[in-house]
């Protein structure tokens, strides 16, 4: 049987009430269950692509009566990570983009289970029931894998359990990992796109119903960011070359990234002349993008302005023959044909020569 679209699933909720209560009434309770009864979201962007093995399989792999290649050959696990009872195996090809990082979530997720061993987490994991009875992640899959790793597949655990799938997944992932820094920055962008996908749909329904779309600030408001977060997010998933150096591990600030985007927006207009970009200059700025983090690396800071700094004049008359004697007509010894007037110390050299030659000429002599 086909699943009913969103739109589909949207609109009966809409029949039932006020589209502002799809997110807010979203009942749910604090449940022990069982981990094997539990399965991951393999369309979440956060999603570690994991095999989870039963624990006595686990024992094997942590004893090692295993080899890698042993493991990889029984449970076909080439690119995915196989977790379980006290082991965690990395079957990505070494040294590539996607090994390095699952190792590194590999890292988080055992100091994650060091945690989960000895003390209740303070912000479980969400879930929601399935037609066969099981249960779907919604949000915390690293902690998932924590207790998984802590407890083994047929241990339980407190989860925050939805009494049925929420109307808005992707807006309700979003909106309960959005204050999280330790997420992967790709992993963030990916998700507001999947959430805007739904709040897309959800304003076009209540243009359609209600004779009015949702405004900027209410969809910032069911995110659960605010409107300059929400303005970050927007600018930095335009263009497709910023997720996809994301993606590859630029640990870019979001802030540095976006005056990057800005600015090539910027010089795109000015040349232009125009105030709304067309699609074919979109198509340039991303391929500017791309250029330039494939090949410089992106401070945070904004680079260094070139600073002239001519030195102290304290004469009133000496100021004043600067200001209004022809300085490149004097016999300074200064060869103002050679000078760079684009690099400061060179301007500040000459500049301090000008002024010794005046001191002696105007001030020293008898």
């Amino acid at each position: 049987m086909s699943q009913p679209s969103l739109e589909q699933q949207l609109s009966a909720e809409l029949n039932r009430g006020d589209f502002s209560r799809i997110l807010t009434e979203q009942p749910y309770e604090y449940k022990s269950i069982f981990l094997n009864r539990i399965h991951a979201d393999k369309k979440n962007a956060r999603f570690f692509p994991a095999v989870v093995v039963p624990d006595q399989l686990a024992y094997q792999i942590a004893t090692k009566r295993l080899s890698k290649s042993q493991l990889i050959e029984r449970l076909d696990c080439i690119d995915r990570v196989v977790i379980g009872k006290a082991c965690i195996v990395n079957c990505f090809s070494r040294d590539t983009v996607e090994w390095k990082k699952a190792n590194e979530t590999i890292a988080s997720i055992i100091e994650l289970a060091a945690n989960v061993s000895v003390s209740e987490l303070i912000q479980v994991p969400t879930i929601y029931p399935l037609d066969d009875g099981s249960f779907q992640i919604l949000t915390g899959h690293r902690r998932f894998f924590a207790m998984v790793y802590t407890h083994g597949i047929d241990g339980a655990a407190h989860f925050k359990v939805y009494h049925s799938k929420p109307s808005l997944p992707r807006t309700k992932q979003f909106q309960e990992n959005a204050s999280r820094e330790d997420l992967p920055k790709y992993g963030k962008l990916q998700a507001f796109q999947e959430a805007m996908l739904e709040l897309d749909t959800l304003s076009s329904m209540r243009q359609r119903t209600e004779g009015k779309s949702l405004t900027v600030r209410e969809i910032a408001s069911l995110l659960g960011i605010s409107m300059g977060a929400f303005d970050n997010y927007n600018v930095l998933t335009r263009y497709p070359a910023v997720l996809e150096a994301y993606q590859s591990g630029n640990s870019t600030s979001f802030i540095a990234m976006k005056k990057m985007v800005v600015n090539e927006e910027q010089k795109v207009r000015k040349n232009s002349g125009q105030s709304i970009l067309s699609v074919e200059q979109k198509r340039t700025i991303n391929k500017q993008l791309k250029n330039i983090l494939n090949n410089v690396t992106v401070d945070d800071e904004a680079p260094k302005k070139k600073r002239y700094r001519l030195g102290t004049v304290e004469s009133a008359e000496l100021v004043k023959i600067i200001l209004t004697e022809n300085l490149l007509a004097m016999d300074t010894g200064v060869d103002w044909q050679q000078v760079d007037w684009t690099q400061p110390k060179a301007v500040n050299d000459a500049f301090e020569r000008v002024v010794s030659f005046l001191k002696a000429r105007y001030e020293l002599q008898p």
